[in-house]
């Protein structure tokens, strides 16, 4: 078997016709990234553009903002800045789907708790047919893009409800672009390195799910969740760490000795509170793409000089086996042996 490719600047893999490597080893989207900064001399976001809209909003509402938080290290960060740097009014938001671990959500109430803020845990089975159909099908489609369509439709519904004007992510550099972002994974990216995955996605959307009546108004893609959302009720999107100067060095440190937040003992990538289901969504993206939304962001992060290549290989070591995809699945009543 011929062994794939993969650029010597950052960790993207060769995957024709979308990303591809030159003769000198280097990727297609980082010589466009090279070529970008020849020509613009972009400006980074900074603190005080954060400051100018939280000035707008502050205090003119019953909340500030609502903080989505997943347990996990990021968001757990963004909601220690948002309440103890900038003293907002705050809702903290979490969804269960059926997959969040016992650490992520003892780490979201320990910080609750500590800060004295709002908490409103969501909880549902709503998706995992979806997730299940997802498998079954042996689609290309990526769990986690169309969970984080359905989560940002969740979090706009959750905000138009109690009014609130902003909603706050733990997305991080590597999950910034210039353009108004709203979803994590990239869901409508039509970037080289989520081309595929977006089209699969929105292939699956619009084909595979039309005889599921429960997903009858299930939105199809990151863009008609922001077109339903404006309709309803105008709510900004935005994450602290597009702003500070820290990275998770400064602020894990600062989240574990305040608020104790702690990872759990398996997660991906390590150190990490995602869901169960990110184990199947991870294993599915490998075998369909040969990387996966990690591989893209430890990549970005690489390009702008937040962590070295060989951070970023270590980071997204697989470190679950068989067995934890097998336990996953069963419940999705699903018996993983088949799509290993």
């Amino acid at each position: 078997m011929k062994e794939t490719k993969i650029c010597k600047r950052c960790i993207m893999p060769e995957s024709k016709p979308d990303i591809y490597i030159n003769d000198e080893g280097i990727c297609n989207i980082c010589v466009a990234h090279d070529n970008s900064r020849e020509s613009i001399n972009e400006q980074k976001p900074l603190e005080s553009d954060l400051l100018k809209i939280l000035d707008k909003h502050k205090g003119r509402k019953k909340f500030d903002c609502m903080v989505m938080c997943s347990g996990g290290k990021d968001s757990t960060a963004a909601l220690y800045f948002m309440k103890k740097r900038y003293n907002l009014n705050i809702l903290a938001f979490m969804f269960d789907h059926g997959f969040e671990t016992k650490e992520a959500r003892a780490n979201v109430e320990s910080a609750v708790q500590k800060l004295g803020v709002d908490f409103l845990l969501y909880k549902s089975s709503y998706m995992k047919p979806m997730f299940a159909r997802m498998i079954e099908s042996e689609s290309k489609a990526i769990i986690c893009h169309t969970c984080s369509i359905w989560y940002m439709e969740l979090a706009f519904d959750v905000a138009a409800r109690y009014d609130i004007p902003l909603i706050v992510a733990g997305w991080t550099k590597g999950q910034y672009k210039k353009q108004n972002i709203v979803s994590k994974y990239g869901t409508d990216d039509g970037t080289c390195e989520f081309k595929a995955m977006s089209e699969s996605t929105r292939s699956f959307l619009d084909n595979n799910i039309s005889d599921m009546h429960q997903y009858k108004n299930f939105p199809k893609s990151m863009d008609e969740v922001i077109k339903k959302a404006r309709k309803k009720h105008k709510a900004k999107v935005i994450s602290p760490h597009w702003f500070l100067p820290y990275g998770p060095d400064e602020y894990v440190k600062i989240i574990e000795d305040e608020l104790e937040w702690k990872a759990p003992d398996l997660s991906y990538p390590k150190g990490s509170t995602n869901c169960t289901l990110n184990f199947i969504s991870v294993h599915q993206s490998i075998k369909h793409y040969g990387y996966t939304h990690y591989v893209v962001e430890a990549s970005k992060l690489i390009r702008e000089g937040v962590i070295t290549r060989e951070e970023a290989l270590e980071q997204v070591k697989i470190n679950f086996d068989d067995k934890t995809l097998k336990e996953v699945a069963s419940g999705l009543c699903i018996d993983f042996s088949t799509y290993l």
